[in-house]
């Protein structure tokens, strides 16, 4: 399924979107390397999307009846207060969200590679409410999920017949020693899963080409949003040098908590090749501890599988640069209030427990749960999100009518991988770690990096995300 739809170009013009214009796009088919008659044929058939690809929902709408609350507005919550908005002829939504800005988090990546500038992803979030819809400013202290029941930090108590849960998930910075979400950047230790953090690390990365040293990245050891991002910023950093004829003043290791650097094996060779061929070491089994931004020091774990006895062995390096992932999580009312899981191995991330399939709670039928605070076994990224919300949305209204969920989620995500300026190695991928590439790309060899896949990264799925998506529409 494709995750992100080529809408009508006049409907894109109504919502005064920044359009793409042809000197930008031959200014990146240039420095790509794209030939015209190529770019002509992608461009053919992108345009061919808003006729043959909308996965437009037909038309459908619903008498039932029941208050919902939605709690989160992000990129889940919002989609999801547009879709019932549209489908329920008398529709009662409430939706509870602090956030005076909706971010497109994706680009939090392109600033921190100076592609984007910072007001490039986000918008007010009060043009984002739709129409009807109650906004609740405040944000969940807890879930009562046997009252129906949410209380607020400021507004009070809230009832509820049915619960959409979509806060997104929880970043714990104070999980990695030393580090605190204020002293972001200090000791030259930064991240790119914040906006302040991505708009440092830009900074940081053309000083670093200046001055060259050691370059240190890493994931954690958590599940985490946009599983691909931390290998991203490595590898634009890497470019980066080179663009700057400093390479061989930097010097870049990776390390990852994973068993191995990526885990969808239609893509996994390709991605094991460009670190090869661009020196970039990966450390697999391999979780952060701490960093003493001091001394600039990470600590670090390794475990390893000696005689089936795990060994872990701790050690450190010295770095110049950099980029951490700190561990994610459900909110904290999310374990408060029995939603999530209080055992097994996502005890300590306390993800929302779910029906992979119908998103439906495992214990509360009356709640649905989407997006990065969920358990569904996939990746945690807009693109996931973008086919989750419809079919959530009717099941929620099959719930409210009486009815048992119809519409199943097959794990559908996508992490656009960007391997350097001009290129993007486009992994789509279901539950079962195969590759579901999209049209246009089911056409093509997409087991390697593309050209085609950067200009849709940069130019076009930002815009379908704030004009499409959040708008309820495909």
């Amino acid at each position: 399924m494709f995750f992100f739809v080529f809408g009508k170009i006049t409907t894109l013009k109504k919502a005064k979107m920044r359009m793409l214009n042809q000197n930008d796009l031959l200014e990146n088919l240039n420095k790509s390397g794209l030939d015209r008659r190529s770019f002509i044929k992608y461009l053919t058939a992108v345009g061919l999307l808003s006729m043959v690809n909308t996965q437009e929902a037909k038309a459908f709408s619903s008498n039932a009846k029941g208050k919902i609350v939605i709690v989160g507005g992000g990129a889940a919550g919002i989609s999801m207060a547009a879709r019932l908005k549209r489908w329920l002829k008398d529709p009662d939504i409430t939706l509870i969200d602090p956030s005076d800005r909706q971010y497109y988090q994706p680009g939090f990546t392109l600033i921190a590679s100076g592609v984007y500038e910072p007001g490039d992803v986000w918008k007010k979030q009060e043009d984002y409410i739709p129409k009807n819809v109650t906004w609740i400013k405040d944000s969940v202290a807890a879930i009562d999920p046997v009252a129906n029941e949410i209380t607020t930090r400021k507004s009070g108590k809230i009832s509820y017949d049915f619960l959409v849960l979509t806060p997104g998930l929880q970043i714990n910075w104070d999980k990695v020693e030393g580090i605190t979400y204020n002293t972001l950047g200090q000791g030259n230790a930064h991240c790119i899963y914040d906006f302040n953090g991505a708009q440092k690390t830009w900074k940081a990365i053309q000083e670093f080409s200046k001055s060259g040293g050691r370059g240190i990245f890493t994931d954690t050891y958590t599940k985490h949003k946009c599983g691909g991002a931390p290998k991203k910023i490595c590898l634009l950093t890497e470019h980066y040098t080179r663009r700057q004829k400093t390479r061989e003043n930097v010097m870049l290791d990776f390390y990852t908590a994973s068993h191995e650097l990526y885990d969808v094996p239609y893509y996994t060779p390709r991605l094991l090749e460009i670190y090869d061929e661009r020196n970039i070491p990966i450390s697999i089994n391999t979780k952060v501890k701490g960093v003493d931004t001091v001394k600039k020091q990470v600590y670090f774990e390794k475990t390893e599988l000696h005689d089936n006895e795990k060994i872990v062995t701790p050690f450190r390096e010295d770095y110049d640069f950099l980029h951490f992932t700190p561990p994610m999580s459900a909110p904290t009312f999310v374990r408060e209030s029995g939603l999530g899981w209080t055992e097994g191995k996502f005890a300590d991330e306390n993800w929302v427990m779910v029906d992979k399939e119908t998103m439906v709670h495992t214990k509360y039928s009356n709640i649905i749960s989407l997006g990065d605070c969920s358990d569904l076994p996939t990746s945690k990224t807009s693109a996931a999100i973008r086919v989750q919300v419809p079919l959530a949305a009717k099941n929620l209204i099959s719930l409210m009518e009486g009815k048992a969920p119809g519409e199943k989620y097959n794990g559908y995500a996508a992490c656009p991988i960007v391997t350097d300026y001009g290129h993007v190695l486009l992994c789509e991928f279901d539950y079962a770690k195969k590759r579901e590439s999209s049209f246009p790309f089911s056409l093509m060899d997409m087991s390697k990096e593309s050209c085609l896949a950067w200009l849709l990264k940069v130019y076009i799925l930002k815009p379908m995300f704030f004009y499409g998506m959040l708008r309820g529409k495909a």
